[in-house]
């Protein structure tokens, strides 16, 4: 038997099918180079590419992408294939990342229209530090940032070329690196906390350093922010 489908239905069908296109959009990260060096920045996903000083880059990230992340390199060289190696958080040596960078680099990590439709994002120093970062909803919610001389303050045990390394990468105890899940604040944790009290200083720093904005924001990462 055939029924008829009411005309009623296809304007909120229409409405349902905008609103859930509305939601999952992608989100836009503008990436900019603000230090007076070029930078090889990195994305996972999205890839990799140089920036020169004030030189932007900008990626499109699908809606519901979690575990990524956005960081920068150092000291790079690479050849016409793509081929080479940076000295801060290089990437399998290539230019184009399909995976994560070598500690010392500062990282800007996120995760899209998780629970509740909310974005998580963070910087974690996790991996150490390299380069002074700011990462930011581009409105309605507040930003983060890590802009101090951790490069320059960095205790002895953590320096490493081009940047200040976590314990975590040094030491590999479960003091530092939570592997049980049963660790907390250290003396080295808390000289990156006291410089950047926003950023993940180890493991289980997560009820300081986790922020979240509506999900279908757009995002600014900028490298040595001023």
């Amino acid at each position: 038997m055939k029924t008829r489908t009411s005309l009623a239905f296809f304007p909120i069908l229409l409405f349902s099918v905008l609103s859930f296109t509305a939601v999952t959009q992608a989100a836009t990260f503008d990436i900019l180079n603000q230090c007076d060096f070029p930078v090889w920045a990195a994305a996972v996903p999205g890839g990799g590419r140089r920036l020169g000083p004030n030189e932007p880059w900008t990626i499109n990230v699908p809606a519901g992408t979690a575990g990524a992340r956005i960081w920068g390199r150092t000291n790079c060289n690479f050849d016409g294939n793509g081929r080479g190696s940076c000295q801060t958080g290089d990437c399998n040596g290539v230019l184009e990342c399909i995976g994560f960078g070598q500690p010392p680099n500062t990282l800007a990590e996120y995760a899209l229209n998780q629970f509740n439709n909310l974005d998580f994002f963070d910087i974690s120093l996790v991996d150490g530090f390299n380069i002074p970062m700011d990462f930011s909803p581009t409105g309605g919610c507040r930003g983060i940032r890590c802009t101090a001389d951790i490069n320059g303050q960095c205790p002895n045990e953590l320096r490493a070329p081009g940047g200040c390394n976590n314990p975590c990468t040094v030491f590999k105890t479960d003091e530092y690196c939570c592997n049980s899940g049963n660790c907390g604040p250290t003396n080295f944790s808390r000289f990156f906390k006291e410089r950047c009290p926003d950023a993940y200083s180890y493991p289980k720093d997560d009820p300081t350093s986790t922020f979240t904005c509506s999900g279908g924001t757009n995002y600014r990462v900028v490298f040595c922010p001023r």
